[in-house]
């Protein structure tokens, strides 16, 4: 079976790694990879900003299977356009990715389908940041709403800065245009776990819990990054809690969608 992996950070090499091990899988390509991913598979030069580009590679190397790594494609539509070609391709379609790529859709859907969530508000504006911080304590969570790398999120351990990173992000220095809206959110304290599931749409099927280390300075210190380094399986989940997060959380997510 020919492989075609889209992306090219530390999630596809994992992939890579995995998928050569498989007796199924008779060639490899990743695109565009990296220097590590370069000694397991063959690299290709591929925009995964244009979806164009990504659909020419593939109308060349025709693979059996695709499978789409990170977000932007997938808010692209590269799901969508791949299926409607008759491609077969692994990842969630350009509706279903509005929650990774929105976080004020996410929120709202969250809260629209009584899914467990941190009190928040969704600001356009700084008079609305001004008028909505009244309403939390801090420290209080700013994130940009769109897609900024792992590195949209800053926790401000005051109102004053809250509003200054706020207001950077809002004026598009920070961030850009993923900063063009953002959400305040309730600061919740405790363990950070990564909890995934694979679904067709109506099943849904677990995988072990892990936990993602964002902060790039030794001693969890320093700002957010896109992901430092991650370790499963997190030893905080047991069966209750796993059970809890698929009957409260997957599942009612899946229905949602």
């Amino acid at each position: 079976m020919k492989v075609l992996i889209l992306g090219g950070g530390g999630r596809e090499h994992a992939l890579v790694w995995k998928l050569k091990q498989s007796p199924c899988v008779s060639q490899l390509y990743c695109a565009p990879g990296n220097g590590g991913i370069a000694d397991e598979a063959e690299c290709l030069p591929a925009d995964l900003k244009s979806l164009d580009s990504m659909v020419a590679l593939a109308t060349r190397l025709q693979p059996d299977l695709t499978l789409v790594g990170p977000e932007l494609p997938l808010t692209l539509g590269a799901v969508d356009e791949f299926t409607r070609r008759g491609w077969r391709v692994f990842g969630p379609t350009q509706a279903a990715a509005r929650l990774e790529s929105s976080k004020s859709f996410a929120k709202e859907f969250l809260q629209r389908h009584h899914i467990p969530t941190a009190p928040f508000a969704i600001c356009d504006s700084m008079e609305q940041v001004k008028s909505a911080l009244g309403h939390f304590h801090t420290p209080v969570v700013v994130k940009a709403d769109g897609l900024a790398a792992g590195k949209g999120v800053v926790i401000a351990k005051s109102k004053e800065e809250a509003s200054s990173v706020a207001a950077e992000m809002l004026s598009g220095k920070m961030l850009g245009d993923a900063g063009s809206r953002v959400v305040l959110e309730e600061c919740l304290k405790g363990d950070e776990l990564s909890f995934l599931v694979f679904s067709d749409g109506e099943r849904v099927a677990p995988l072990v819990g892990a936990q993602d280390h964002k902060r790039v300075g030794d001693g969890d210190t320093g700002p957010n990054t896109g992901g430092m380094g991650a370790y499963s399986t997190a030893d905080i989940v047991d069966d209750r809690m796993r059970d809890w997060l698929v009957n409260h959380i997957a599942r009612p997510v899946v229905a949602g969608m």
